[in-house]
């Protein structure tokens, strides 16, 4: 049995005595036969890995689930408390925030003195405790609860936010309203310590709740993909990044940064009375066009307050097509016959940012048929696509890419999407299956496609494996586009520039006759002249000639001499092939690829 102990500081039986202790005392409060105990516990060892011995006995009807609990708050030294017989003070409700109660699994009955009697299905655990305690500054004595009583409270007194937020469009003149309103905000006095609860309840202030969607609406009708909320020291500044580049929004006042920041880890369901450490989640808003689109929330504790950064997943972007992402012509061609093949590996390599996993899905589109099966290894999984089984990688649950490569081989698939190859073991287990009949996509961080080569020799596969397994490489990058609604010709002078290598691709740039483009700047592009991007890519099939080099254990810049010659243009190259289209700048190709 345990020796006593107080309510505020209960003693964790250990993990590997727990069953036993209970079964124990279950025959001592005659609600077991030792028999029984003896059978269940064999059950536990043999045939139940995973359950406890609460489960085993209630699922084969044992014992009740009343009896059991009454004899674990026994042996814990803590009340058994039925939710369902209390009546519950909304007073003592607002001293713990429903994002709060539910992640540690808590529920505030009563508050006598400075002390506040709370519910949990786990008395013992010591960092819920110290969480209740942190956060409403009172005494804790834990009590026992059902977890089926405990789930129904919170969700009648705590219900949770919608899951999908539906925002209206927004027009200038109601963001400066909006924007007056908070001027107004700003002659309230600064708090710099506030309390979970009033920190919720000015998170759902009217003003706040509407400011916080007009980010979001301003965000996603300027086509931001990333949201940056970023403390400084006197003010929130709001920042958007379009079309791959950060650019100023509006400045809010420093007083109402902590609420518009605990709004948004109420759409996403995250612990808003914690600002000590990073936080991750997820919230979807419905568009007035009817798009669904996901947003991924991160913050980051940062010497003036949460810092707050919302990636916009677009769900459309998964729909798009190989040819709309700026493949040319005779490059299309030579990547979807990559594609076309049973088996081997087709790698897409670039920074991150630079648009390798629109394309791996635009390539999945392409493939995805009935009488394919196709399974995916991502982390995270930004974009659920029809047809296509979509693992996520949880590496705190054991759950790695090489672990999840190993579980899909034996799930019968056809094509195999790999997140990323980070490691040896993962990069081993590609090869292996690349080599006996699937087709394996994935991506790599490197800055030419030649490059992925020699990376994946540096993970110690063999150069015989490499020269087998993989089809071929892409590389690419994202360049603004020229906005089509401010485009102009407009005369240059980059006769400094040395393009003689163009020539060696029947390029013949002539500085005199050549035109140039570029966007003014408007409304549509908010003057800077770029309105969207596209994708500038060099593709090489593994051919025999190269296939020998890498057998020969060939350098990065052997490969993409032979690549070359084989007939890849580099990504400057067609680059400058968009730019003689009028499709995107000589400075964003500059931008992008370090190569003039």
């Amino acid at each position: 049995m345990l020796s006593p102990t107080n309510m505020t500081a209960v003693r964790p039986v250990q993990d590997r005595d727990i069953d036993r202790t209970l079964a124990r005392a279950l025959v001592e409060r005659e609600v077991l036969t030792l028999q029984q105990a003896k059978a269940a516990l064999a059950q536990l060892k043999n045939g139940s890995r995973g359950k406890s011995l609460e489960e085993v006995l209630v699922e084969s009807k044992l014992a009740k689930e009343e009896d059991i609990l009454e004899t674990k708050a026994s042996l814990w030294h803590v009340p058994y408390i039925d939710l369902k017989n209390y009546e519950i003070d909304p007073e003592v409700i607002e001293l713990i925030p429903g994002g709060v109660a539910r992640q540690f699994r808590f529920f505030p009955l009563f508050r006598i003195d400075g002390t506040l009697l709370l519910a949990m299905t786990d008395p013992k655990d010591i960092k819920a405790i110290d969480k209740a305690t942190q956060v409403t500054h009172l005494e804790i004595s834990p009590a026992l609860t059902s977890k089926s009583a405990l789930d129904e409270a919170l969700d009648k007194y705590y219900p949770k936010a919608a899951e999908t937020t539906s925002l209206a469009p927004v027009s200038n003149e109601e963001m400066q309203e909006m924007l007056e309103v908070i001027e107004a905000e700003q002659e309230k006095p600064d708090q710099t310590e506030v309390a979970a609860a009033d920190l919720m309840r000015q998170a759902e202030d009217a003003p706040v709740v509407k400011m916080a969607n007009m980010i979001l609406t301003q965000a996603i009708q300027e086509g931001a993909s990333d949201i940056h909320l970023n403390p400084e020291e006197n003010e929130l500044r709001i920042r958007f990044r379009v079309d791959g580049v950060l650019r100023d929004s509006f400045h809010l006042p420093k007083n109402l940064q902590e609420a518009i920041i605990s709004r948004i880890k109420i759409l996403s369901s995250l612990d808003i009375a914690e600002h000590r450490v990073p936080q991750d989640g997820k919230l979807r808003i419905r568009v007035s066009d009817g798009r669904e689109i996901d947003i991924r929330v991160s913050t980051l504790p940062s010497a003036y307050g949460e810092n707050c950064v919302l990636r916009v997943l677009d769900k459309s972007a998964a729909l798009m097509r190989l040819g709309n992402l700026g493949f040319e012509e005779d490059v299309l061609t030579r990547f979807e016959k990559m594609l076309a093949s049973s088996y081997g590996i087709i790698l897409v390599t670039g920074p991150t940012g630079s648009g390798k996993t629109t394309t791996l899905y635009a390539a999945l589109n392409m493939l995805s048929t009935v009488e394919r099966n196709i399974i995916t290894l991502e982390d995270p999984i930004e974009y659920k696509m029809p047809l296509i089984r979509q693992s996520q990688v949880n590496e705190k649950a054991g759950m790695t890419f090489a672990k999840g490569l190993r579980a899909i081989l034996r799930q019968d698939p056809d094509v195999v999407l790999v997140g990323e190859i980070r490691d040896t073991e993962t990069a081993q287990i590609a090869v292996q299956a690349a080599l006996t009949g699937h087709l394996v996509l994935s991506t790599l961080h490197t800055n030419s496609a030649a490059v992925a080569v020699t990376r994946l020799a540096d993970m110690n596969i063999e150069p015989f494996l490499i020269s087998t397994a993989v089809l071929g490489v892409q590389a690419q990058r994202l360049v603004r586009k020229i906005c089509s609604d401010c485009r102009e010709e407009y005369s240059a002078d980059y006769s400094y520039l040395n393009l003689d290598y163009l020539k060696r691709f029947g390029i013949d740039v002539d500085f005199k006759t050549m035109k140039f483009f570029h966007g003014k700047g408007c409304k549509k592009c908010k003057g800077t002249g770029y309105k969207g991007r596209m994708s500038i890519i060099e593709v090489f099939p593994v051919t025999e000639t190269l296939r020998e080099l890498i057998l020969k254990g060939g350098s990065a810049d052997d490969i993409n001499r032979a690549a070359i010659e084989e007939g890849m243009r580099p990504l400057a190259v067609d680059g400058w092939i968009k730019v003689l289209k009028g499709l995107t700048t000589v400075e964003e190709v500059m931008r992008v690829t370090n190569i003039t």
